[in-house]
């Protein structure tokens, strides 16, 4: 039976984003973050009811000052009481988990999507997609970039401006480009 490009998104294979269903649901993503970024000024709780009709999972509590941009949606899980600021984007091809207490700054970046490094792979127009998870009670400075595939542990902080290229443990700190332990 052959997947179609959905699938083997989900599952983190390549695929072709350019696929008629798939742009269907950026599409409707797109319609969505106009309407939720429209809403700046209903309350917290009427915006969390639009964020629970796209998302995954949208923990009690948990808060987005728009303007917030995304692929699809579908692939986002927040849990109680997370919080990101203005202007963040999530390229959600695959799962982001965001764990309970978390707080982003703004104009953060977190990355799922990702292309094949061998050229003629990247000229067919196939990518892929790594899941990004970040623990619980983590806090992300403003302006930085989290790259796909990445892990980062509970209690963990990463740097305003940092651009974290590998898993980042529980409880460290981190900072720079790329960013590194500090102490």
């Amino acid at each position: 039976m052959c997947r179609s490009e959905k699938q083997k998104m989900l599952a983190g294979e390549l695929y072709h984003a350019g696929d008629a269903e798939l742009q269907a649901d950026q599409a409707a993503a797109k319609a969505w973050m106009a309407r939720f970024n429209a809403a700046s000024t209903l309350p917290a709780a009427e915006r969390r009811a639009l964020l629970r009709e796209r998302f995954a999972a949208v923990g009690d509590g948990a808060v987005i000052r728009p303007p917030f941009h995304c692929d699809y949606g579908y692939n986002i899980r927040l849990g109680a009481d997370v919080f990101l600021n203005y202007n963040c984007v999530i390229l959600d091809v695959v799962e982001v988990t965001v764990g309970d207490g978390t707080q982003i700054g703004p104009a953060v970046q977190i990355y799922t999507a990702d292309h094949p490094r061998d050229p003629q792979q990247r000229r067919s127009g196939a990518e892929f997609g790594r899941p990004v998870r970040l623990g619980r009670n983590v806090w992300v400075g403003g302006g930085a970039i989290l790259l796909p595939g990445i892990t980062v542990g509970d209690d963990a902080l990463i740097g305003a401006g940092s651009i974290v290229t590998r898993d980042v443990p529980a409880g460290a700190t981190v900072a720079g480009n790329p960013a590194r332990m500090i102490g």
